[in-house]
């Protein structure tokens, strides 16, 4: 059944401002009463009855008038929801991200979007970047706040770099040590506390390569599938770990952070998204990103 003809009916059955089946309507276009005629054809029902150039609802013509009502209603809802989506008023975005990386710049960047864009659902999810590899692949995040897609995945994905940050090392504060930075090839006696590889490949292997480059393989004491149990067990005096610089945004009172010797270590962070053509809203929150890019990098400085 074409849309046209319930418009046509209803056109008819609002006729002379037709609201109740007692009412006489006046059927004066031939195209109108000819497209009601066939609709009464294919529904196998009489919807007026008719007197010369006077008709009224039938009790089933009045049923289906009402129902007719809602639908057009309903059609016209679906037009406008469709219309605003294509505006970027409405839709869903699901962003994944690293908390502790993510920490200085992500709630002012969702707020900012959520001004703009208050039509938009977020949903947020927090994880290492394997698990964002993971909810891509279900479809429960758009973009994802992480560290660069592994070789198998880089073809698939988009990015955009949000900042560099170098390597340091954590100590607890216990150690009392007084030197600004710590030689890399001093570590070599020491039990290294470090993310799981299957949590955070690059960040794992870039660990290994940096002691690697200055003699030595380090001594893994534990693998740890977050940083708050990695700083947790440094605090513990269970050992050291060499992290990621944003990790300084955790507030582990315990533990003291070094640059090391030499400095030439840097880590990626990245927004990634999949190689097809974006929502709108993915669109916008892109545009956003971009226009905040100098601000985030600000705030994510690492002195």
């Amino acid at each position: 059944m074409e849309l046209r003809h319930l418009r046509y009916f209803t056109a008819v059955a609002q006729w002379k401002g037709y609201r109740e089946a007692s009412r006489h309507l006046y059927i004066t276009q031939p195209s109108i009463s000819e497209a009601v005629s066939d609709l009464e054809t294919e529904l196998g029902i009489k919807l007026f009855s008719r007197d010369g150039r006077v008709a009224r609802l039938t009790p089933e013509g009045q049923v289906f008038y009402e129902e007719a009502m809602k639908t057009l209603a309903q059609a016209e809802r679906s037009v406008a929801t469709a219309q605003r989506a294509a505006k970027g008023e409405i839709g869903r975005l699901g962003i994944g991200f690293i908390g502790f990386a993510s920490y200085p710049f992500l709630s002012d960047l969702l707020r900012k979007y959520k001004a703009r864009h208050p039509g938009v659902a977020l949903r947020l999810e927090e994880n290492v970047p394997s698990g964002q590899d993971l909810a891509f692949d279900r479809g429960d995040i758009d973009i994802g706040f992480t560290r660069p897609p592994s070789a198998d995945r880089s073809s698939s994905y988009e990015s955009r770099l949000i900042f560099r940050e170098p390597l340091v090392v954590a100590l607890p504060k216990a150690r009392k040590v007084k030197a600004k930075r710590i030689r890399i090839a001093d570590l070599a006696a020491e039990r290294i506390v470090t993310f799981q590889r299957a949590s955070s490949p690059e960040v794992f292997d870039t660990i290994i390569r940096a002691c690697n480059d200055n003699g030595f393989s380090p001594r893994l004491h534990s693998e740890l599938n977050n940083m708050h149990s990695v700083l947790s067990t440094v605090e513990a005096g269970e050992g050291v770990a060499l992290v990621s610089a944003s990790a300084r945004n955790l507030r582990a009172d315990n533990v003291a952070f070094f640059r090391l010797q030499p400095d030439d270590v840097r880590i990626d962070f990245v927004a990634a998204w999949r190689k097809k053509e974006p929502s709108i809203a993915l669109k916008s929150f892109l545009q956003l990103l971009d226009e905040e890019m100098p601000a985030i990098r600000q705030k994510a400085r690492f002195p």
